[in-house]
């Protein structure tokens, strides 16, 4: 008998209206960072939340544009994985909120946090629940991101590529096993976790004024990560869910890696001895929308036509922790 199988029928992203050119940054800092921007990490612009718009308003209208391309209403959802690490709420979860928003009456719902390798983590997930429970047909995950709302105003280090975003993918059911999810992979470096993250807030540090004044509930590099590691872990985990699958690396058509560093994508790739081409770049005009970035870029290929049936292609995930995501599908 052959098992179910999950697979990506449709996708969805979104970006607040609100757009950030690096100029803004020029005024704000008092020097030329556009310039920076533009030759070392090719980012122009970004998109932030205005005031009154937070993480779940970013993943109602990315689970709403990715339900409207397919025959598939609200109700007929019976699982809502969303990745985050910039919640609504410390508690309760974001995808609780989108659940009663949406009217998806029958879906059970919860939150992952790996951080920005968070997508791929929920994608993972959601498959090993269409693999394992038949009562699970449409499940929809999402990956979003309102950094913004934690950025220190006057850290260069942040502020300047950190945006907002949020992209879900609908995963489906099917007896296919041909095509759809082939391998994935995770994991982690916890030795790294209190080199890169937001501090305050929860209950290793609890807000009071103390820790407003540190600025602990804002995001943080305490340390700087080795920029080599994630061209050495990326390869290195791509490479073996390739060889579990049987394939040559240069038979995979599509890879949608984190978007935090062109250059590690570029230094991947070559590393792998695999065209850039394929690789897709989202960062121009959209900076690092963390969980959101994956599926931003997936979506906008799927829209531009550039993914076909049968062609394999790779989610390549990383985060704070450090935490590391791969997952391979055959589309």
């Amino acid at each position: 008998m052959n098992r179910r199988n999950a697979h990506i029928i449709a996708s969805g992203s979104y970006a607040p209206k609100k757009i950030i050119p690096n100029s803004y940054f020029n005024e704000l800092l008092g020097e030329d960072v556009d310039t920076w921007l533009k030759e070392k990490v090719q980012i122009y612009s970004r998109h932030w939340c205005d005031e009154n718009e937070s993480t779940a308003d970013l993943v109602e209208q990315a689970c709403k544009i990715t339900l409207s391309k397919v025959d598939i209403a609200a109700d007929d959802i019976d699982l809502l994985i969303v990745a985050t690490d910039t919640p609504e709420y410390i508690s309760p979860s974001t995808s609780v909120i989108v659940q009663y928003r949406l009217g998806m009456t029958k879906a059970g719902t919860f939150d992952i946090n790996t951080a920005c390798a968070g997508f791929v983590t929920a994608l993972d997930t959601g498959v090993k629940y269409i693999q394992a429970d038949e009562h699970y047909k449409n499940i929809l995950v999402v990956g979003a991101y309102s950094m913004s709302k934690y950025l220190q105003e006057k850290d260069k280090k942040t502020i300047t590529l950190f945006a907002d975003g949020a992209a879900a993918v609908l995963l489906q059911s099917s007896a296919d096993n041909n095509s759809g999810y082939k391998q994935s992979k995770l994991f982690s470096l916890g030795e790294y976790h209190d080199w890169m993250g937001i501090y305050g807030g929860a209950s290793k540090y609890p807000m009071d004024e103390n820790k407003l004044q540190n600025k602990m509930h804002q995001l943080h590099f305490v340390k700087k990560i080795p920029a080599e590691l994630n061209t050495e872990i990326w390869s290195k985990m791509i490479l073996e869910i390739c060889e579990r699958e049987k394939i040559a690396v240069h038979e995979v058509d599509h890879f949608f890696f984190t978007q935090i560093n062109i250059n590690s994508i570029f230094d991947t790739m070559d590393k792998l001895g695999v065209n850039r081409q394929k690789a897709a770049t989202i960062m121009h005009d959209y900076g690092y929308t963390g969980s959101a970035c994956i599926p931003m870029a997936f979506d906008q290929w799927m829209e531009m036509n550039k993914i076909k049936k049968d062609e394999y292609v790779i989610f390549m995930g990383s985060g704070g922790g450090l935490a590391f995501g791969v997952s391979l599908f055959k589309m």
